[in-house]
């Protein structure tokens, strides 16, 4: 192996620099991490759409606005922040990332579909939360089922879509991660193939 003082990377003895590997690396990383954040997240939305709402819809008006304030309120915390904002900054890192790699449309595709169900998050089910808490006290609320009729449908409706589009999100990150590692065990197979040739 030769060093030069005047470089930066080194080589192995197969000749590749350390710098590439190192940025694959980390890359790699970005790219897995992105992959279990929207994971995390769609799960969340998909338990919603499939078990949580479909649930409280067996319930009285009073027990529905109730449960959904409290969810909505102790759903606020750094864990849940974390999966909701860190999947869609890890995506646009990894978007940025693969720029000009074979697999950077799965990544981009991923970026925009998070993208618009964070914009429908923001725009009709955040809302429509804070609709919800300014209602007040279940015990208090004169007219219950009204409250519950200007909620229900719409935030139900909305998160399904959010949950196909974080769902749809994941399978193009899974697509992405496979392309990228698929060129890396290529190579290895390649070269324990003329490894075993050379013998």
């Amino acid at each position: 192996m030769t060093t030069d003082a005047n470089t930066t990377n080194t080589e192995h003895p197969t000749g590749t620099s350390t710098g590439p590997v190192r940025r694959r690396g980390t890359a790699a990383g970005v790219l897995g991490a992105a992959t279990v954040a929207m994971g995390l997240i769609a799960g969340v939305f998909y338990i919603f759409a499939c078990a949580i709402m479909p649930a409280l819809a067996r319930s009285d008006d009073r027990v529905f606005i109730e449960v959904m304030q409290n969810v909505n309120d102790v759903i606020q915390n750094p864990v849940f922040f974390l999966s909701f904002l860190g999947a869609l900054a890890l995506t646009a890192v990894a978007a940025w990332q693969s720029r000009g790699a074979p697999h950077r449309w799965w990544v981009f595709a991923a970026l925009a579909a998070y993208a618009l169900a964070v914009v429908l998050t923001a725009a009709v089910n955040i809302p429509l939360n804070d609709d919800l808490a300014a209602a007040g006290a279940p015990t208090r609320i004169a007219e219950p089922a009204a409250v519950r009729d200007r909620f229900e449908d719409t935030w139900v409706a909305w998160n399904v879509v959010r949950a196909v589009l974080s769902t749809v999100a994941l399978a193009c990150l899974a697509r992405a991660l496979y392309l990228f590692r698929r060129p890396q065990a290529s190579a290895y197979l390649e070269s324990a193939t003329g490894s075993s040739a050379s013998r």
